[in-house]
Order: C-alpha cells, then structure tokens, then sequence
C-alpha cells in the first residue's frame, strides 16, 4: 500500500510518498501559498493520483509533548482530510523533522540557500519514513 506523508505548513506543504511495500519514502512535491480547503482539494487528488491508501500527517508537538495551536490546526486539518477523502489519517509526531531534513540536505551537499524550495518535501520524507519505520 502506498502512504502519503505530509508536512504541513501554512505557506508551504511538503508531500512525500512511500514504495508500495511501505519500506522507502521518496519526495513527492511542495505545495505553496493554498487556503485550508484548496489545501485538501489538491491533497485529495494527489493520494488519488498516486493510489494511496493512507495519509500520515506531522503533528508539530512542543518538545515536552505537549500539543499547541499549530497541533491543534493540524488535527482539524487531519479531519478534514478524513471526509474528503475517505482515508484513513494518521498524526505522527513530527518534532525536529525540519532539523533532519536540513542535516540530511546538508550531507547530501545541497547548499542553505537552495533548500527552501525543497525543504518541506525532505521532511515530509522524514516524517513519513519515521512512521514507515516504526510499523515494520
């Protein structure tokens, strides 16, 4: 089955995707300067396009656990995905996946300064990796 990671953000949102044994996640697209609703449209249409069956979501806990109001627009997000789409919705913890992604860009030598466009799809793969990996 193929899985969908998303890393939400509100200027820009980063899509990831993984194979269809659930082992390896990859970039999909970033998603820029969309409304909620419009948002959801094209993520609708995505996991349509890409045949996936689940939406694993990055929930953005403090780093004591805690859920504040960007976890809570995200859970709202998530429910709204759930209706539209009629698949099943996943919250994953999501702390300092930005901070890998800039780690893992900086190995792979992608300069600071050409990371921005791409940045939110890399931690949409971390996200959705850690999830893959948790659920071997």
């Amino acid at each position: 089955m193929i899985i969908l990671g998303i890393d939400y953000g509100q200027q820009r949102t980063g899509v990831a995707a993984s194979d269809p044994t659930g082992l390896l996640a990859s970039p999909v697209c970033v998603i820029e300067g969309l409304g909620k609703r419009k948002l959801v449209q094209q993520l609708c249409i995505l996991a349509q396009e890409k045949q996936a069956g689940k939406l694993v979501l990055g929930l953005p806990l403090r780093t004591d656990g805690s859920a504040g109001d960007k976890a809570q627009e995200c859970k709202k997000l998530a429910e709204l995905l759930r209706q539209q789409s009629s698949l099943d919705v996943v919250l994953w913890d999501e702390r300092f996946s930005t901070a890998i992604a800039h780690q893992q860009l900086g190995a792979a030598g992608v300069r600071a300064k050409n990371r921005k466009g791409i940045i939110d799809a890399a931690a949409a793969v971390v996200i959705l990796q850690s999830y893959l990996d948790g659920h071997i």
